[in-house]
């Protein structure tokens, strides 16, 4: 069974003016976009700056996140780690905090993926565990021919390699999610299970559009997708702020969380 199917977002954490996670505002900007078709939240992943948060944060996020969204939206949590103890104590909290499931990135340079997965797996006491490709923050990432070996329900594939997401939705039998907007309009008509995007805090509906094959749409998110790519969640930002009027402020650098 697929966490969610469609787009989710691959939500901003919004910061005040004093540097304290906004859980309010947070909130809010994941209930409209679920009101704009946007069918699962992800919170805390690298798109929010989870390594900046304190624990507490990333309960709290998660918490808020939770308390305002229909029972229909799951809500995912980021708890990839640099140890195997170190995400299984993410993913624990994640699940008190009421997250409906986990999507964790792998030690750089892990060599024992199915122990890693198999310590998130058990912290999280049957819900599901979403393995997370994104090499430029855990070189090598999950090679595709260890995904069915490892005791998760699905993968989100970050790379924006069309070879690789081809890959995984003809050979992996469980769930793919990709995580890059440039390649929507080729994962949802090719069967993927959906989208887990950083720019669909900002273009939900051509989002969505573009992950149901209209070329047109996936098109007109080039500019954006750019834009975002290079400059991560400071670009989203600045654009919240443009339409929302919420604060602007970021705690990471753009290499640590850019297309995410």
């Amino acid at each position: 069974m697929n966490v969610f199917t469609g787009v989710g977002v691959a939500l901003v954490t919004i910061f005040a003016d004093d540097g304290s996670a906004d859980l309010a505002a947070t909130a809010a900007l994941a209930c409209d976009l679920t009101e704009r078709g946007i069918r699962g939240v992800l919170a805390c992943g690298t798109t929010g700056e989870a390594a900046t948060l304190t624990d507490a944060e990333r309960t709290s996020v998660i918490a808020a996140v939770r308390a305002v969204l229909p029972g229909d939206i799951p809500v995912l949590a980021g708890t990839g780690a640099h140890c195997s103890q170190r995400a299984a104590e993410l993913t624990a909290a994640a699940c008190g905090a009421g997250a409906d499931a986990v999507l964790a990135w792998p030690p750089p340079g892990s060599t024992d993926l199915p122990g890693y997965y198999s310590a998130i797996r058990d912290a999280a006491a049957g819900r599901p565990v979403l393995a997370y490709h994104i090499p430029w923050i855990s070189a090598p990432g999950v090679p595709v021919d260890a995904l069915a070996g490892l005791p998760v329900a699905g993968v989100k594939d970050s790379s924006g390699s069309a070879d690789r997401l081809l890959d995984e939705i003809a050979h992996y039998p469980d769930a793919t999610y990709v995580g890059s907007s440039a390649l929507l309009a080729l994962a949802g008509p090719m069967g993927g299970a959906g989208a887990i995007l950083a720019l669909a805090n900002v273009e939900p509906e051509r989002c969505c559009r573009a992950f149901a094959g209209d070329a047109a749409a996936q098109r007109e998110l080039a500019g954006p997708h750019l834009e975002v790519r290079a400059g991560g969640p400071a670009v989203l930002k600045r654009i919240l702020a443009t339409s929302r009027g919420t604060p602007a402020a970021v705690r990471a650098s753009a290499d640590q969380t850019a297309c995410s």
